[in-house]
């Protein structure tokens, strides 16, 4: 007969990771650098004994979370399918994806679209150049605000506490030029908002600038932001700023005004 759980024993339940959280520390693994993992590493990284892991791998597998590649596991199509129902950033992704088109029509650069995800940017759309050989971000990678315009132009029309709190830091330095001093970010910050648009002068990463500019829905509200990328050159990026600056206008007008369904 089975005895009922004691006290004791559901304060321990509730404490233990569960099947659901361990799959999630699993999925959490991969990253940018890591596209695939064998199951042993993920064993390894996550703390999981390997037996559990297997298991885990193979529930998540027949899911369709994760799916076998070449060298080990990789995340599965279901993962992509699920993203893109997210309703604010499958609506912003769908109404910014003809503009960004434009954008990069006319100025033969990378044009990307992100979003703030806590103290960071991700990615919801990248419409690339072959003129870009530079390794860049994909769409769902992630990279810190202070370091790029994109995040740049999200923060410094952000909540003023929400600034505070990112200019607390710490505030990593992802090359030399990475601005890590709160006060020169709070500076550049005031200039983003006078002139609603942002750089990055290989401050994410070595050989790319980067010029962008904030998207805001109603009542003002930042709620992206949108960039073009290319080769260095600081000048270069100042004179595609008004192109950008003015896709972002475009953007904003159409979600304080998006045309009825037919």
């Amino acid at each position: 007969m089975l005895r009922p759980a004691s006290q004791d024993e559901d304060t321990a339940a509730d404490h233990s990771p569960s099947s659901l959280s361990r799959g999630l520390a699993l999925l959490d693994l991969f990253s940018e650098h890591d596209v695939e993992l064998s199951i042993s590493e993920m064993a390894r990284r996550s703390g999981i004994p390997k037996s559990t892991t297997h298991r885990l791998v193979g529930d998540l597998q027949r899911w369709g979370a994760l799916e076998r590649g070449l060298r080990g596991m990789r995340l599965g199509v279901r993962l992509f399918e699920l993203g893109h129902l997210v309703p604010t950033h499958a609506k912003l992704r769908e109404l910014s994806i003809p503009y960004a088109h434009n954008l990069n029509e006319v100025t033969h650069l990378t044009c990307n679209f992100a979003v703030r995800e806590g103290t960071e940017i991700i990615y919801i759309e990248k419409i690339s150049t072959p003129a870009l050989r530079v390794t860049h971000y994909r769409p769902g990678g992630r990279a810190p605000m202070h370091a790029t315009g994109l995040g740049k132009a999200i923060l410094a029309f952000s909540d003023p506490t929400f600034v505070d709190s990112v200019l607390a830091g710490p505030l990593e330095a992802r090359t030399r030029k990475t601005i890590t001093r709160p006060e020169v970010l709070r500076r550049e910050l005031a200039t983003i908002r006078e002139s609603k648009v942002a750089f990055d002068n290989e401050e994410s990463r070595p050989g790319l600038f980067c010029v962008a500019a904030p998207v805001f829905a109603r009542r003002r509200t930042v709620v992206g932001a949108i960039s073009v990328t290319g080769a260095t050159a600081l000048a270069q990026a100042q004179h595609f700023a008004p192109a950008v600056r003015t896709t972002a206008m475009a953007i904003s007008r159409a979600l304080d005004h998006p045309r009825p369904r037919r």
